[in-house]
């Protein structure tokens, strides 16, 4: 299977998603029996007891369709594939630990070195990428100046981090990892590299086999030790899928595909180092946070985040299969307009988003929100509120309609038309939202646990 057919990566990925469901209820008793459980806490993932290590039953269907449909003998290293299983061996392994013991930050870091040092061994490493308007660009590959393995080690722990950041919420690591290697297992037919398409379509099978037990409310959570697994899968795709190969989008695509976990990682780093705190530290600052103070549910977080991916995928698609170009600088007009139109579309959305969680803030923009919601508010007032929204960055809690909320305070006038779902309650640590009322009917969204 040198060149494996778009039928075998299909069953690559039905079997990394029919074992790793099948696998996902031991893990959960296994969590139970060695204690490496998530318990409600100021900022858990959820209101109940619920198993970790569901990362474990990811990296078993990855195992498992890996050792059967991903051959020997690619590239330059004929273990590569080898190498990459057994890194993601060790990845799972740490954040098993992590998800028990609550390893410190250092330890963990050095866990996903290590695992990401493994995989460059053996021969996923970047020794050029093309960019776009600029050909390719060649990096220094001898000696101390040996620069490609060293860019592709902070890639894949970057990556995991990515994925470990944005796992706070139920179903939407999984969801929006199954998205991206989806798209990524097209492409990369699409360009030739059907093995790392094989790879992809087991990430995405796996990813959804857990899925199963991780939508909302989840009975299963994949911990640190799925997330940083994906993580290092996501980054291992992006380098062979794509950024090893000539084509001029190959830079693109993963960076439009990676956008919402990268957007969603950014801007908490950001706020982290705005404030002078450890970038590692947890706190409550990111989309699912932020739609969580606003009033959205679970279900909502993720159909939004779920949404916001696609449109991205979608576009990543279509730069690779729109005949747009001739690809020697000739364009086609009704083809270019039709990419046009679906940029502009995929931007506003990204700006609507961008603008609902006031991820960037205009002061203009929030005067007029503030007093299109609260006309009885004196001109003071809504300056008042503007200027602390500036200062603090934060959201007021949703309480629902008519009740007053746990602390005694008036649901937020600003977002009283906002849907009355409530995610996580808990999420005031360090001063950041306010307990919320919970509708009895209502999955809680979950909060990031790192």
């Amino acid at each position: 299977m040198a060149h494996p057919s778009e039928l075998e990566a299909l069953y690559a990925f039905l079997a990394a998603l029919a074992v790793t469901a099948a696998l996902t209820p031991l893990t959960m008793r296994l969590a139970r029996a060695v204690g490496a459980v998530d318990r409600p806490r100021a900022r858990g993932l959820s209101e109940r007891d619920t198993p970790l290590l569901g990362g474990l039953a990811i990296f078993a269907g990855a195992l498992v369709a890996g050792l059967i449909w991903l051959p020997a003998g690619y590239g330059g290293s004929p273990d590569l594939w080898h190498g990459v299983l057994l890194g993601a061996g060790v990845i799972a392994i740490v954040g098993a630990l992590d998800d028990r013991f609550d390893l410190h930050p250092l330890a963990k870091l050095m866990g996903q070195v290590v695992a990401a040092v493994i995989v460059v061994h053996y021969g996923v490493a970047v020794k050029a990428i093309t960019l776009p308007f600029v050909g390719k660009l060649q990096f220094p590959n001898a000696g101390v100046t040996n620069a490609g393995p060293i860019l592709t080690v902070i890639g894949l722990v970057f990556m995991m981090n990515v994925v470990n950041f944005s796992d706070g919420v139920d179903g939407l690591a999984a969801g929006v990892c199954a998205i991206i290697a989806g798209a990524m297992a097209v492409i990369a037919y699409d360009l030739g590299r059907q093995q790392p398409g094989v790879l992809a379509a087991i990430a995405a099978g796996a990813a959804i086999g857990f899925l199963l037990f991780n939508f909302p409310p989840a009975s299963s959570f994949m911990g640190d030790c799925g997330a940083n697994l994906l993580g290092l899968l996501m980054g291992v795709i992006t380098v062979e899928a794509a950024v090893k190969t000539t084509a001029v989008v190959s830079f693109v695509l993963p960076l439009i595909l990676l956008a919402v976990p990268f957007l969603d990682t950014t801007f908490v780093m950001l706020k982290r180092l705005k404030y002078k705190q450890p970038v590692y530290r947890p706190d409550s600052e990111h989309f699912h946070h932020r739609m969580a103070r606003i009033g959205f549910s679970s279900r909502r977080t993720i159909a939004y985040l779920y949404a916001w991916s696609l449109m991205l995928a979608g576009l990543a698609l279509a730069l690779r299969f729109v005949p747009y170009s001739n690809h020697h600088g000739h364009l086609y007009t009704g083809w270019v307009i039709v990419m046009v139109a679906l940029g502009v579309i995929v931007v506003a959305a990204s700006v609507y988003l961008v603008y609902v969680l006031e991820i960037l803030k205009f002061r203009r923009l929030d005067t007029m929100r503030l007093r299109r919601l609260r006309p009885e508010a004196s001109p003071a007032e809504i300056a008042a509120d503007v200027a602390k929204d500036f200062e603090t960055g934060e959201f007021n809690a949703v309480a629902q309609q008519g009740r007053p909320d746990p602390g005694g305070q008036r649901p937020s006038p600003r977002l009283g038309g906002a849907e009355q779902g409530v995610g996580e309650g808990q999420m005031n640590e360090d001063g950041v939202g306010a307990q919320q009322e919970r509708s009895a009917t209502q999955a809680p969204i979950a909060a990031d646990g790192r």
